[in-house]
């Protein structure tokens, strides 16, 4: 008996011993990588653990507790615990997930938990069911705060799409890579669009293959990464899967009642070919991972007709002339004779004339409707191309890491090239315009900007643990450059000697960023203490460079480059110059060419601690030196406070600075830009340390200064599987960089009247600190998860943004212009437009995704809110109404390895508001739906079939 109780005594004592040993266990991918710094808790307890660079974990629970396991970019998952090594597997998410690591140096903060909004975007699913292929636009319809469209008739921005977070400028967020800071685009945007005047990051030159996850901060992050993060941080977190060929072939077309100019059919065919694979690398999980994509895109236009007039009499006699074997030069000459007989000929009634002063008022009249007749052609046939551009790159990315002992130390490093070329259009030369040299060009032409644009980076690290530190030391190199060559076009002044193909150089970026940061968590100092610390050294350089001469010069009749404003440029029969250069992009001149650096030095220390299981705060500080312009030292504060195990409330607010870029400070060029009635004006930039802004009293750039504040609550429900967050944030920028209005000198032979003819230009514009704003808004995001049955799941995301950016104050003006009253110049009613109300500022999505074994179906709802014409004339700004855009996919997993899609976006071929004719911007038929005014573009419905095949 005794023996019995001795051995029943045993057995439990066995089974305590089990129930309360150490949980331990191991997180993985879906691919069957560990996932290290994985968060695992034991439900309605603030117990918890994270995993190892291993994904290995070990935690004080007891058999039967329920532990949740979350991990960034993955859906959070629920566990029974078990003795014995347990291993547990996340899946990724669709859309927007709730964990975080950019915003915080703590590497346990979950989202919901941290103290501000941060979105994390799986790239996985999305690359599956998502209709768009290229980063810019799988973002604008994920992620709320975010807006960017393919823009048309801009010069170099019709082939770098400008984004934006919160409705602010595209260079006011910041965008990492891994963490760390990626270079800007070389190319600024002077023309007219949205983010006018700034420089954005080139995001398509990241292949969205070599993304694991996308983490949006939409908070001011100046004080903890520096310039450029007032609006929020963009961090790029790149593939490092291994054993796995992922290789997406997508192609697709506008499907469109409005494609080929409106009459119908299929045009803007793409395709996209993407691949990645990784290999291990060591024994400790080290790899390299290797993506890339190479895709084409075809261009698209979506102008009816030409409405306004195409030949005058003039033209007439030239093709009376031309059709008898006749020289068209020679009708230029003072003698009129050869005119007048062609004229006679022709049937044009004289009226006596015998003299070219005579004769111009009389063969200047329209002849455009008896003269296409003649030609045999249509109004359509000079049309422009509205619409995207043509494209065709290539992007390759590297990930790898190597750990070098058990201890964390791990050397590391990412690099990215691509190469894309370019094709856009601008506005046709007729031929009745001065800029169209008929005897080359009878029917007028079509003038084509090619662009090369390549970019290439290259970062390198290694980090490990000192004395319980954790140390990161890396350098991060990039650069960007963009050259034009200025296709079908001609050098009117050059008139029979000019090419028809012009280089007309172009510019490059190149930024070299070494970082230091330390960071160490004392698990034992309140209830979490993080401290992180750091240093940056960053040196940067802008050049321009020069084209061939002709793309930049004008010429006398006599073929001299003319050089002095006494000279007179060569005319046309009716007595106008001929303009020079390269006609729809001039080239850059060696007085525009130059090679300007600049470096910065920057400290900050950023400490973030949980004062009790309830109470965070979060404290960094950052001051950086500019070699350009000084310092500046810039504070974050920010809380969260936890009311319930689901309910939290955090807030932030903090100071922020934007350097000016070095292209704002530097770019200088002669540009066409066509005023409101589509009539051309050749504009020149000059810089802000030039002659010509001293005489306007124009000063120096300086750095944009903003304040923010936010507030928001985080809630769980979790007997609904809801997750909720809301956010409102206050931005007030001070001294923000625009590029001003066209100054035109007073014709009277000043010295800006002088410096204007020496550009080729009629009018001058510069960069300019010269307002101030205030941008608010409100942040909402709603997650559900849904298990219909054993084979389908549900997951429901409606995300929305509402925000609202108004200049404040007065426009900062110099008394120069004041006394001059060109103040309205220096920040116009356009530019206003664009700040205000040029994109939508109300944005709402709803995305679901119901999946199966076999079975990926996804359904997504953008709502666009009202956007308004930007131009300079107040009863011209017409208001476009909102828009609901349907997306839809369904995907079939044939086999393990390969899966199936088809889908469209816009599947319902919604078009913005039209252009009415009673507000006076549709230029003649050339503007059907406003350029100036973008919400989700013009493309119509695209049809997409998508082949996915895995090999592991």
């Amino acid at each position: 008996m005794k023996k019995q109780y001795f051995l029943c005594y045993a057995l439990f004592l066995s089974v305590i011993g089990i129930a309360s040993a150490q949980i331990s266990g191991t997180v993985l991918d879906e691919d069957g990588g560990p996932l290290p710094g994985a968060s695992v808790v034991i439900k309605g307890t603030t117990t918890g653990s994270t995993t190892d660079f291993d994904g290995l974990f070990s935690i004080d629970a007891e058999v039967g507790d329920k532990l949740v396991i979350s991990y960034i970019g993955y859906e959070t998952k629920e566990v029974t615990a078990a003795a014995g090594g347990m291993s547990v597997q996340l899946s990724s998410g669709v859309a927007l997930s709730e964990v975080i690591i950019v915003g915080s140096r703590n590497p346990n903060r979950t989202a919901t938990e941290s103290t501000v909004p941060v979105d994390v975007i799986s790239m996985k699913e999305l690359n599956s069911v998502a209709p768009q292929v290229n980063l810019n636009q799988i973002l604008n319809y994920v992620a709320p705060s975010f807006t960017s469209n393919t823009q048309t008739i801009s010069d170099g921005t019709d082939h770098v799409d400008p984004a934006s977070l919160r409705g602010l400028g595209p260079d006011q967020v910041l965008v990492l890579i891994n963490g760390k800071r990626r270079h800007t685009s070389s190319l600024i945007n002077v023309n007219g669009t949205f983010g006018r005047g700034s420089v954005g990051t080139d995001l398509n030159a990241i292949p969205a293959a070599a993304i694991q996850r996308i983490e949006v901060l939409r908070d001011g992050a100046a004080a903890q990464y520096g310039s450029d993060a007032i609006a929020g941080v963009i961090n790029i977190v790149l593939n490092k899967s291994v054993n796995e060929l992922n290789t997406t072939v997508t192609t697709g077309a506008n499907f469109s009642k409005n494609a080929n100019d409106q009459t119908g059919g299929v045009d803007g065919a793409t395709t996209n070919i993407a691949a990645s694979y990784g290999v291990p690398l060591g024994v400790n999980g080290g790899f390299l991972n290797l993506s890339g994509d190479f895709d084409v895109r075809q261009a698209y236009g979506r102008m009816n007709e030409w409405e306004g007039e195409v030949f005058n009499q003039y033209n007439v006699v030239e093709r009376f002339a031309g059709n008898d074997g006749y020289n068209l030069t020679n009708l230029l000459d003072d003698d009129v004779t050869d005119v007048i007989q062609y004229a006679n000929q022709a049937g044009i009634n004289l009226n006596g004339a015998t003299t070219k002063a005579q004769l111009q008022p009389i063969l200047s009249a329209d002849a455009t409707d008896a003269e296409l007749a003649a030609r045999g052609q249509q109004r359509s046939d000079y049309n422009m191309r509205v619409g995207q551009s043509a494209l065709r790159g290539g992007r390759i990315f590297a990930n790898f890491s190597l750990p070098l002992d058990d201890n964390g130390t791990e050397v590391y490093s990412f690099a990215g090239i691509s190469s894309r070329t370019g094709n856009s259009a601008g506005f046709y030369r007729l031929p009745n315009q001065s800029r169209t040299f008929t005897p080359a060009y009878n029917d007028g032409f079509l003038p084509e900007i090619n662009s090369t644009i390549k970019d290439r980076s290259l970062s390198v690290g290694i980090k490990g643990k000192i004395n319980e530190w954790d140390v990161d030391l890396s350098n991060t190199y990039g650069k960007n450059s963009f050259l034009y060559t200025i296709g079908n076009t001609f050098n009117a002044s050059m008139q029979n000697a000019s090419p028809t193909i012009f280089d007309a150089g172009g510019f490059s970026f190149a930024q070299n960023t070494a970082n230091l940061d330390v960071t160490r968590f004392f698990e034992d100092a309140m209830s979490g203490l993080n401290v992180a610390f750091g240093a940056e050294y960053r040196v940067e350089n802008y050049d321009i460079v020069q084209g061939e001469e002709a793309s930049y010069s004008q010429y006398t009749a006599d073929g001299q480059r003319i050089t002095l404003a006494s000279q007179q440029p060569a005319q046309d029969f009716f007595g106008n110059g001929r303009p020079g250069g390269s006609q729809v992009f001039p080239g850059f001149s060696p007085g525009n060419e130059l090679s300007r650096g600049r470096s910065s030095v920057a400290g900050y220390i950023d400490i973030e601690a949980d004062f009790s299981e309830r109470f965070l705060a979060s404290f960094a500080t950052r001051f950086e030196d500019y070699s350009d312009f000084g310092s500046t030292i810039n504070f974050k504060l920010a809380t969260r406070y936890k009311i319930s195990d689901n309910l939290n409330i955090r807030g932030a607010a903090n100071t922020g600075f934007r350097a000016p870029s070095l292209h704002q400070i530097n770019f200088n060029s002669t540009s066409t830009i066509f005023d409101q009635n589509g009539d051309p004006q050749e504009v020149g930039t000059f810089a802000n340390d030039s002659r010509a802004a001293k005489l306007l009293g124009i000063p120096e750039l300086k750095e944009e200064t903003s304040s923010s504040v936010s507030l928001g609550l985080t809630a769980k429900i979790p007997d609904a599987n809801l997750t909720i967050t809301v956010d409102g944030y206050y931005v007030e920028i001070n001294d923000r960089v625009v590029y001003t209005g066209q100054f035109e000198g007073p014709g009277t032979g000043t010295e800006l009247d002088n410096l204007l003819s020496q550009a080729n230009a009629t009018a001058a514009s510069f960069f300019a600190n010269a307002i101030n704003t205030e941008s608010r808004g409100l942040d909402l995001v709603i997650t559900h998860q849904a298990t219909l049955s054993d084979k389908w799941r549900l997951k429901s995301d409606l995300a929305g943004t509402f925000s609202k950016t108004n200049q404040i104050g007065d426009i900062n003006s110099s008394e120069v212009l004041e006394n001059a009253g060109l103040v309205d110049t220096y920040f116009p009613e356009d530019s206003r437009v664009y700040l205000e109300e040029a994109v939508p500022r109300t944005k709402l999505n709803l995305s679901n995704s119901l999946t199966s074994d076999k079975w990926i179906m996804f359904l997504r709802n953008v709502y666009f809110g009202e956007v308004t014409e930007a131009t300079t004339v107040v009863e011209n700004q017409q208001v476009f109404g909102t828009k609901i855009v349907t997306d839809l996919s369904i995907g079939y997993k044939a086999t393990d390895a390969l899966t199936l899609t088809l889908g469209a976006n816009n599947l319902l071929d919604i078009y913005p508001d039209r252009a009415e004719e009673q507000f006076g911007n549709r230029s003649s038929g050339r503007f059907d739906w406003s350029r100036r005014a973008q919400q989700f573009g013009i493309g119509g419905r695209f049809l997409f079939a998508r082949v996915n095949f895995t090999l592991k």
